[in-house]
């Protein structure tokens, strides 16, 4: 009996041996790809488990994986953004190889049905400058991704740009001077009232509030209608601008480290994302596939003509401009064009900041407010914009303002926080009850307003989260409450702000820097 259990023993042990080899000798395989393909992760999931690889995806905007591929140092095996815009501006070091487009999403608007209706947007051809004049009228306002952040609003923004340049064969930096178009396109991004760094977390921000359109992948407004019909809700009527179409092609390249091994799992990945397979289940989550993105015979519960969806519609993409021009037009966006934003900076300064947080916290605002710096990653303050600033501790400890984007103020602005010391407790809701009153005093058309909290504590005195609740209700305004936590913060209380306002919490915990500029996207 005793060997019987001995041998039984050695078997169980040997199996786990086994079994952790196994698991020790899995290919290690990363991809960066755009928050957009998230949906689609079961199909990489499947091949992973299927090939023995531990695959690791990380979900970033375009813009941010264009800034990513451009260091040095690229710690992924692959990258997967939505447009092959971002590997030609991002790839200076020529390290993309095995490119190819997967599927197409061309970016859309979606507007509430009965809207569309109602602005005789339904059952014909629709221009931008139809959409332009509901605005001018103030009959429409829409979501859209940040342009400086997320390829669906850089597409949607140049797609506004070469209809109202009257669809030029190529757009020219001398096109970008013309100050008609400038004057429009000033117009049309005024009817932006919500934006996001990421397509799909604009998704999900639609989904819980009262909003009438949003600018988005046609696949990620299909999830969204998904959705909406399972809530009982009004769906969106997909809106093809016919002079400002451009298509997301979704390319797959391989990140060319010479690892040969890695290398031949890329390829194997990359032919079964184009098999029929992998294909027809992209097709069931609202991608085109084939030739040009037409989909021929599809399934009329995903593709609905009754959401306006044109699934045999052959689209005619715009042809990109050159790098140098797109940069210029993404400049343009962040300075001139967007419509400002009004954004209360509330830092915390208790004594729990000293040290390493308090070095951080400086170095974040610094990339805002020095304009060289925050040129490098698009996020430079505007002509018309307002930065307010509210130190606190266990009070709050002063308010500084500037107006527009002189870089003197600016840099004013920075040296009278880096001059800042750490001390007391923490109180987190009295700024964010100041900022709201602030907020209050402005044109809320104008702007896009937003709170961004940065702390590394726990608010055990002062205002509570009901303080907040009451004073956000009472402004009756879409003011999105942001929080970059870092240190040892109370991620419920953060939760809450961000649920209340339906906005979103960063962990700044491992990178503050890259979750300020990621916030930024936002606002």
């Amino acid at each position: 009996m005793k060997k019987i259990r001995f041998f039984i023993l050695m078997g169980l042990l040997a199996a786990a041996l086994c079994c952790s080899h196994c698991s020790s000798n899995k290919t290690e395989f990363s991809i960066i790809s755009g928050s957009e393909n998230k949906p689609l992760e079961s199909i990489l999931m499947k091949f992973a488990g299927e090939n023995n690889i531990h695959l690791d995806i990380h979900y970033k905007g375009s813009v941010d994986i264009m800034m990513e591929l451009g260091k040095d140092q690229f710690p992924y095996d692959a990258v997967w953004p939505a447009n092959s815009l971002w590997i030609s501006l991002g790839d200076k070091n020529h390290v993309v190889k095995h490119m190819k487009s997967i599927m197409i999403s061309p970016v859309v608007f979606g507007v509430r049905k009965s809207l569309a209706e109602k602005l005789g947007l339904v059952g014909k051809d629709v221009y931008v400058r139809d959409i332009l004049a509901a605005i001018r009228e103030k009959k429409l306002t829409f979501m859209m991704t940040s342009a400086t952040q997320s390829n669906s609003g850089a597409s949607a923004y140049i797609g506004f740009l070469y209809a109202l340049l009257g669809n030029p064969d190529m757009i020219t930096k001398e096109d970008l001077r013309r100050p008609g178009p400038r004057e429009q396109i000033r117009e049309l991004l005024k009817g932006i009232n919500r934006s996001s760094g990421s397509s799909g977390w604009l998704k999900d921000l639609f989904l819980k509030g009262n909003y009438d359109a949003m600018v988005n992948y046609e696949a990620v407004i299909i999830e969204a209608n998904r959705e909406l019909v399972r809530q009982g809700k009004e769906p969106l009527y997909v809106i093809y601008p016919v002079d400002g179409i451009v298509l997301a092609d979704s390319p797959f390249g391989y990140v060319n480290k010479g690892d040969s091994q890695k290398e031949e799992t890329f390829k194997k990945l990359q032919v079964y994302l184009l098999s029929d397979e992998a294909q027809k289940e992209m097709l069931r989550h609202g991608r085109r596939t084939g030739f040009g993105g037409i989909t021929g015979a599809v399934d009329k519960q995903v593709f609905n003509p009754q959401w306006g969806i044109q699934a045999d519609k052959i689209l005619s993409p715009l042809k990109l401009p050159p790098a140098d021009v797109i940069l210029e037009a993404l400049h343009l966006y962040q300075t001139e064009f967007r419509k400002p934003s009004l954004t209360i900076f509330c830092l915390d300064f208790s004594g729990s900041m000293e040290g390493e947080g308090d070095k951080q916290l400086k170095q974040a605002m610094g990339i805002l407010l020095d304009q060289r710096i925050a040129r490098q990653y698009l996020i430079q303050a505007a002509g018309e914009e307002v930065i307010v600033v509210i130190p606190f501790s266990s009070s709050i400890m002063g308010q500084w303002q500037v107006l527009g984007n002189d870089e003197q103020q600016l840099g004013k602005l920075l040296d009278d926080i880096v001059r800042l010391a750490p001390s007391g407790g923490t109180d987190i809701y009295s700024p964010v009850i100041q900022g709201l009153n602030i907020i209050s005093q402005y044109d809320p058309g104008k702007y896009m307003p937003a709170i961004i909290l940065m702390t590394d504590g726990e608010s055990n005195t002062g205002k509570n989260i009901g303080d907040v609740k009451k004073a956000w209700q009472q402004l009756g305004l879409d003011i999105p409450i942001f929080s970059i936590m870092f240190g040892k913060a109370s991620q419920e209380q953060l939760n809450q702000l961000a649920e209340l306002s339906r906005a979103r919490v960063f962990d700044g915990r491992k990178d503050l820097v890259n979750a300020f500029r990621e916030v930024k996207g936002y606002n």
